[in-house]
């Protein structure tokens, strides 16, 4: 069973099988006063590219906080919790508009919660560059 801390890009076996699940997840982000805004997505995680994705709304408050960040995007973590397993994810991240970004968002997302996501024309993707990971998958 992995204990943090763990190497984002080369999690042992039980992490990332326990990132495989379907499982429920929060973003956290921070608002412009610096107070935390946590919500529930869907995340996926792709160790090889060092990368979290989070499909959302270009609308929302999430995508919001992170453009307010500026270019070098904005601190955040991801989380997801069953019994005593959990996992976070902990990133820089960016919004992306380009719409291979997006479809390939869309493509992890079916493969882990089993479902295609409804079209959306506003959808964009939330990548966050990983930095750190800790756990107990």
């Amino acid at each position: 069973m992995a204990s943090y801390p763990v190497d984002p890009r080369q999690p042992d076996a039980a992490y990332l099988s326990f990132w495989r699940e379907r499982h429920l997840c929060t973003l956290s982000t921070l608002r412009p006063d610096g107070s935390p805004h946590v919500v529930p997505v869907g995340v996926t995680y792709d160790p090889e590219a060092g990368l979290a994705r989070v499909i959302t709304n270009k609308s929302s408050a999430k995508v919001g906080h992170v453009r307010a960040a500026g270019a070098d995007g904005a601190r955040v973590a991801v989380c997801q919790v069953d019994g005593r397993r959990w996992a976070t994810l902990e990133g820089r991240a960016t919004v992306s508009v380009e719409p291979a970004r997006v479809a390939e968002a869309e493509r992890r997302y079916a493969e882990r919660y089993g479902r295609v996501p409804s079209p959306n024309p506003s959808r964009v993707v939330i990548e966050i560059e990983l930095t750190s990971a800790m756990g107990r998958g």
